[in-house]
């Protein structure tokens, strides 16, 4: 190939290269605008009603008796289908706070049910107790190491804190209970100003 063939390749190249940078700028600056969470796999509001929270062993979870700064994954909102009900956007953390956060409160303002799904990259996070290694309680990303706090539901380390609201903070249910203590699930509004969007996230 001549040497001016081959410079006429290089400009090419560079004008490609160029071009796709062109491109990804523009794209990169109105991905804030688009909606994505409009196109997550949330469950759908119909016909939900209020749910009793059901704990993994089958138990209905009760405030009287479910432990301080303790953590159990639930499924929300079930359908009796295994396959349905094993779905990642289903799965939720609730959570009774540590004591210093309000969790010896005899009431539902101790918990907190935050969707399992992290904002980041839909991990699954879990919820961590203090150890000398770890000096808070919190929720842990395994996958990137994103931290969320146990009261708010917002990422406090690692890339989801990073990222814009309301992609920085974990979806919620909201809980009542009974006169004998037995936790119920409210219906929730799935938006970003609401419960929010599971994947997504919400304002806080």
């Amino acid at each position: 190939m001549s040497e001016q063939g081959s410079a006429r390749k290089s400009t090419l190249s560079r004008r490609d290269f160029l071009r796709l940078l062109a491109v990804g700028g523009v794209a990169m600056a109105f991905a804030p605008l688009i909606p994505f969470g409009n196109y997550m796999p949330n469950p759908k509001n119909d016909n939900l009603g209020r749910e009793k929270v059901i704990l993994p062993d089958g138990t209905h979870a009760n405030l009287n008796s479910y432990p301080v700064n303790h953590a159990e994954v639930l499924t929300f909102p079930r359908t009796g289908d295994a396959a349905l009900d094993a779905e990642a956007f289903r799965k939720w953390q609730l959570i009774r706070l540590p004591a210093e956060l309000g969790g010896e409160a005899n009431s539902v303002s101790a918990f907190r049910v935050f969707s399992n799904i992290c904002v980041h990259l839909w991990c699954l996070w879990e919820y961590k107790t203090i150890t000398p290694e770890r000096p808070q309680n919190q929720g842990e990303c395994p996958c990137h190491g994103s931290t969320y706090d146990p009261l708010t539901g917002k990422s406090t380390k690692g890339p989801a804190s990073t990222q814009a609201a309301p992609s920085n903070v974990l979806p919620k249910l909201d809980l009542e209970a009974d006169a004998d203590g037995f936790l119920y699930i409210i219906p929730p509004t799935w938006g970003v100003n609401a419960n929010g969007i599971v994947g997504y996230g919400r304002f806080l």
